[in-house]
């Protein structure tokens, strides 16, 4: 048997891979934010109940310890800003187990950055202004819609997720043709309506910055209170052409909270019969000691199939994980 062993993509992507890295570069070049370079593998794994680390091993000092491949490079970058590193951006691989599609590859390539002292508004600013340059042969003008959660929901299913109770959720998938039994988890309700109809339909026109997602998805965002009075978590996500992009947040540097929020997460990963994650020790440390700070993780594989109007990760990456 003959082993088809050439790349998914072409040489025209390889070449714009190498010209978005280099205009990324030169644009927080520019802005005096300096790139730095932090571990893949790690002791501590990601809590997020619908994220799946890859477990490694290795020896240290003669004793087999289980590390894990970095989902995100977010932990490490914030014991920096704690360090006083200043504004920070790393271009890195990270993974996650079993994402594999026309949109996921469990490795793939994130750019992530973080500003002290800059607000949420101001990093939907500068995120505008680097997907300008980015996507300028698709876009002559990028003016980003800011929409809120809610009103995306609202417009399209006339329900405030919100306040919607678990059977109104229940309902509204049967209403737009979907039936698929979620049992008693409100907020897989809310996903599949927000992946199935909301989704597709964000920016077509120009990029949609999506913000105040419901409380239960704050992460490691803050919350707040929104105009109706509200809670919300203070966060942002991007979409072009009914693609997420990037996700952003108004950093939670309370560690007792984020204790207990990665406690609440491996108590619902026990619930699904998934395996506890080790809690990162470090990073709570380091939080007493880090500045306000807005955050943002893109994914360049994403970008990419953007600039160059793909519509599946392996017409831009150069061997997806079926053939590595």
């Amino acid at each position: 048997m003959t082993l088809h062993y050439a790349p998914t993509c072409d040489l025209q992507a390889l070449r714009a891979r190498a010209k978005m890295y280099n205009q990324i570069r030169q644009f927080f070049n520019e802005r005096d934010v300096l790139e730095v370079e932090t571990p893949v593998l790690s002791s501590a794994g990601v809590t997020d109940v619908h994220l799946a680390s890859i477990c490694a091993h290795r020896n240290l000092g003669g004793k087999l310890n289980h590390h894990y491949l970095q989902t995100s490079p977010e932990f490490a970058m914030k014991r920096l800003l704690a360090s006083g590193s200043g504004a920070i951006y790393q271009i890195c691989k990270v993974f996650r187990d079993d994402e594999h599609g026309k949109k996921h590859n469990s490795e793939f390539t994130m750019l992530e950055w973080y500003r002290p002292h800059f607000s949420l508004k101001d990093l939907m600013h500068e995120t505008a202004d680097l997907l300008q340059v980015c996507l300028s042969d698709k876009f002559t003008e990028i003016r980003p819609i800011v929409l809120s959660y809610k009103h995306a929901f609202q417009d399209r299913l006339d329900l405030n997720p919100l306040k919607a109770t678990l059977q109104e959720l229940r309902e509204a998938t049967k209403r737009v043709g979907i039936h698929i039994d979620l049992g008693e988890d409100r907020l897989a309700y809310m996903d599949l309506l927000f992946s199935h109809i909301v989704e597709p339909s964000l920016g077509f026109d120009t990029p949609i910055f999506l913000t105040d997602f419901p409380p239960e998805m704050a992460s490691l965002a803050k919350t707040r209170i929104d105009e109706d009075g509200e809670e919300v978590a203070a966060r942002f996500e991007v979409y072009i052409e009914g693609l997420e992009l990037a996700n952003a947040y108004d950093e939670l540097v309370d560690a007792e909270v984020l204790r207990r929020r990665f406690a609440e997460d491996n108590n619902a990963r026990e619930k699904e019969g998934l395996v506890r994650m080790p809690i990162d020790e470090y990073l709570l440390a380091a939080l007493p000691n880090m500045p306000p700070c807005a955050g943002i993780a893109l994914g360049i594989d994403r970008l990419l199939m953007v600039a160059q109007s793909k519509f599946k990760i392996s017409d831009v990456i150069t061997f997806p994980a079926e053939i590595a």
